[in-house]
C-alpha cells in the first residue's frame, strides 16, 4: 500500500456528493477503456501518470472522430509530462495539472497553477511553468539546498536537494536505522529529489540524485532528455539512464519505444530532433529501439533495472572498437 495515497483524492468526491467512475481492469496496452469512459461518462477530473496518459494520447489519435472534453482535469504524478502531450490534450479540452510529492510527503509537496499575477506571460512561457512541479502548498515548509547546506538562489537553475517539513510530512521511519541520514535536526525530510526553483517559486525536479548522470565533471539531467524525446511525434516512451563509460564515467543510454505508425524512426531522426535543445555533450551517445521498458510498481521507469541490464553496454563498445581497430 506504500503507492495509495495520492488515490484518497477521490474520498473528496464521496464527500461532496460528486458522482465516481470506476474503470475496472486495463492496462497500459490497452487503454481504450478508460477513454471511453472519460468520453461517455463525462469525467471532469481523474488523477493518474504519463505511464497512463500517454498511451490514451495514442489511442486517441487512431480515432477518427477526436473526442473534446468538457473542461477535464487530469492530475499527473510520477514524472513530469511532455508539453507536447500536455499540448494535445489541451487542444481537446483537457487540463493535465502536475503534482509533487511521495510517499513519505503522504502524498502532496507541491500543485501546478498558474498563479493570477503571471497572466501577462506569452504562452510559450505559461507552457515552460507549467511543465514544473509547482508551487508548495500550505501548511509545507520547503528548502533546496546545496551540497554545502546553503540554500541554493531561486534562479530556476541552481540545483539542490528539496527538504520538506509540515503536519503530514513523515518525521522518521519505523524502527529504521535510516532516519538518522534521512532527517535533519530540525524535522525536515532528505527527499533525494534534485530540484530548482525560479523567481516565481516553481519547484522543477531536474532528476533523483541516484539517477543524474554525471559525465566528465558535468550533470546531465535524464528527466529533459526524456522529456525531450517523448516529444517526438513517433515515440511512445523514452528512458534515459547513467550507464557507466570507460572515458567519461557515465554517458547517457536512451531506451525507446516507437509508435506503431508503419512509419521509419532512426537514431539519427530522434537526434536530430532534440539536438535544438541540448549541448552536444549532453546527447546520448546511443538510442536502442525496444519493445519495452522496465518499469518500478507505481509506473515509473526503473533505472535500477535499465542499468543492470546494459550496465555493459559502453564499456563492451570500447572493446569492440579496439578490436576493430587491431583488426
Amino acid at each position: 500500500m506504500f503507492h495509495c495515497h495520492g488515490w484518497g483524492v477521490f474520498f473528496c468526491a464521496a464527500l461532496t456528493g460528486a458522482k465516481l467512475v470506476f474503470s475496472g481492469r486495463y492496462s497500459a496496452e490497452e487503454t481504450q477503456p478508460l477513454v471511453d469512459l472519460l468520453i461517455s461518462e463525462k469525467v471532469t477530473m481523474t488523477c493518474g501518470a504519463p505511464a497512463i496518459f500517454m498511451p490514451m494520447l495514442h489511442y486517441i489519435k487512431t480515432l477518427k472522430d477526436k473526442p473534446h472534453f468538457n473542461n477535464l482535469r487530469m492530475l499527473s504524478g510520477a514524472t513530469a509530462p511532455p508539453v507536447s502531450v500536455m499540448k494535445d490534450y489541451a487542444e481537446m479540452g483537457a487540463d493535465i495539472i502536475h503534482a509533487y510529492g511521495a510517499t513519505e510527503t503522504t502524498p502532496i509537496v507541491s500543485l501546478n497553477f498558474l498563479k493570477p499575477t503571471l497572466s501577462h506571460l506569452s504562452e510559450e512561457e505559461k507552457w515552460t511553468l507549467r511543465l514544473k512541479q509547482g508551487c508548495p502548498v500550505p501548511f509545507v515548509s520547503w528548502k533546496i539546498l546545496d551540497a554545502t547546506g546553503k540554500e541554493v538562489p531561486r534562479d530556476g537553475e541552481s540545483v539542490g536537494e528539496g527538504h520538506y517539513r509540515g503536519p503530514w510530512i513523515t518525521a522518521s521511519y519505523y524502527n529504521d536505522e535510516r532516519s538518522k541520514d534521512a532527517f535533519t535536526e530540525d524535522g525536515y525530510w532528505k527527499s533525494g529529489d534534485a530540484l530548482t526553483v525560479d523567481k516565481y517559486g516553481y519547484l522543477k525536479v531536474t532528476d533523483r540524485f541516484k539517477d543524474v548522470i554525471k559525465s566528465g565533471g558535468e550533470w546531465i539531467s535524464s528527466i529533459d532528455l526524456e522529456n525531450a524525446i517523448m516529444a517526438h511525434p513517433n515515440v511512445v516512451e523514452a528512458s534515459v539512464a547513467g550507464i557507466p563509460h570507460p572515458k567519461w564515467e557515465e554517458r547517457p543510454l536512451a531506451l525507446v519505444v516507437l509508435a506503431k505508425t508503419g512509419e521509419k524512426v532512426m537514431e539519427e531522426d530522434i537526434l536530430n530532433f532534440i539536438m535544438p535543445k541540448f549541448a552536444k555533450w549532453q546527447l546520448p551517445d546511443r538510442i536502442l529501439f525496444v519493445d519495452g521498458i522496465p518499469k518500478t510498481s507505481v509506473g515509473k521507469f526503473s533505472k535500477k533495472d535499465i542499468r543492470k541490464e546494459y550496465g555493459n553496454f559502453y564499456s563492451k563498445q570500447e572493446n569492440s572498437d579496439l578490436i576493430s581497430c587491431k583488426q
